[in-house]
């Protein structure tokens, strides 16, 4: 995964405010309950030194979003009496955090948004179809279409031989038309998110005619079928938790590749593993991915310099420049050296494990 999205975080001189809380709204009181989360939250960033000024700036933005029903969290991001970044999160943080340091803190943000894929969802049935993509982490589709077709004649009818036969070869072309069209706006959407995933329910004949349609110019992402359809609010239910599913298994595949990768390269002198290792690539601009583990509670802390990102260590005499070093937990300045380098981020994904929960490809 990129981590450009991150850049702007790091543009503040801090100290940094990073908040991940559960925004949750499943429940009648979600909003007390979201309010409670972050007085409690708020009480412990102040405890921690968080100026007024930057507690109240949060104090407009904290609360999720309403809009969006059941799990969700949020990530926010202050320094200075300004919000850096305030981002919705696909599942809640495992546990409320609220931390203060001289940068942010985004080790939770950067996974949930690992967690997620730019996909297509297609429902098709005998009228038509629906075909929405959503680039990755998003709520709300960036893409929407309905392809309606024409219904003329659709329903096959009880009449004479002949006229039966007329109006079923007449219902096959509208419904081949129709599922056409679904094609088109399959592969353009697709296009549009660069989806690693196209999720396909509805009609079992209505998907045969599509997947003809899709056989010779196959969209971007791979196409795979699940259940559910458009037909009703059970089948819309149905296809939403498959549709789930199915990116959590598409997402579990896609972290297995790196890892298998990371162990194939590990073997041949292209990966480290290691917090010292993999401090001194990122220091040489030599990492392409950095993997942490999300569980960053035996962490020690490093030295780490405001003037270069990069330079990270133990010992602060052999960092340079005194008065520009500080001291952090070394998952969030490995997470820092690697969005500023241009390198990118996968989670080392239970269950595979890596010394110090670190893991790095190589560029070179």
């Amino acid at each position: 995964m990129e981590l450009a999205f991150l850049q702007p975080l790091y543009e503040s001189e801090g100290p940094v405010v990073s908040v991940h809380l559960d925004t949750t709204r499943s429940s009648h009181d979600a909003d007390k309950q979201i309010e409670l989360r972050w007085r409690s939250a708020r009480r412990t960033l102040a405890e921690q030194g968080a100026d007024e000024e930057t507690l109240a700036a949060l104090d407009e933005v904290v609360g999720g979003v309403a809009e969006v029903p059941g799990p969700q969290g949020e990530a926010l991001f202050a320094a200075g009496g300004e919000v850096l970044g305030a981002f919705t999160l696909a599942e809640p943080p495992a546990a409320d955090s609220a931390r203060v340091l001289p940068v942010p803190d985004p080790l939770g943000l950067a996974v949930d948004r690992d967690h997620q894929l730019p996909h297509v969802v297609v429902a098709v049935d005998r009228e038509g179809g629906d075909v929405y993509a959503y680039p990755a982490a998003a709520h709300e589709a960036s893409y929407r279409r309905t392809f309606n077709g024409s219904t003329l004649h659709i329903t096959r009818v009880k009449a004479g031989r002949e006229a039966q036969k007329s109006y079923h070869r007449r219902s096959v072309q509208v419904w081949s038309e129709n599922t056409e069209q679904a094609a088109d706006g399959v592969r353009e959407a697709a296009a549009d998110v660069d989806a690693a995933v196209v999720l396909v329910a509805g009609d079992p004949k209505a998907i045969g005619l599509l997947r003809e349609h899709l056989a010779d110019r196959p969209p971007t992402g791979k196409v795979v079928y699940v259940e559910g359809g458009r037909s009703d609010s059970s089948a819309r239910e149905s296809l939403r938790e498959s549709a789930d599913e199915a990116i959590r298994e598409a997402m579990t595949a896609s972290h297995r590749e790196v890892l298998e990768r990371l162990e194939a390269e590990t073997a041949g002198g292209r990966a480290l593993q290691g917090i010292p290792a993999v401090q001194q690539a990122l220091s040489e601009g030599r990492v392409e991915t950095l993997l942490l583990s999300a569980d960053r509670a035996d962490d020690p802390d490093l030295y780490a310099s405001r003037t270069d990102p990069q330079i990270l260590g133990t010992d602060p005499a052999e960092l340079g420049d005194a008065s520009s070093l500080f001291t952090a937990p070394a998952g969030t300045l490995l997470l820092r050296a690697a969005v500023l380098s241009g390198a990118n981020f996968t989670e080392l994904l239970p269950p595979a494990t890596a010394t110090d929960g670190v893991a790095a490809l190589l560029r070179y």
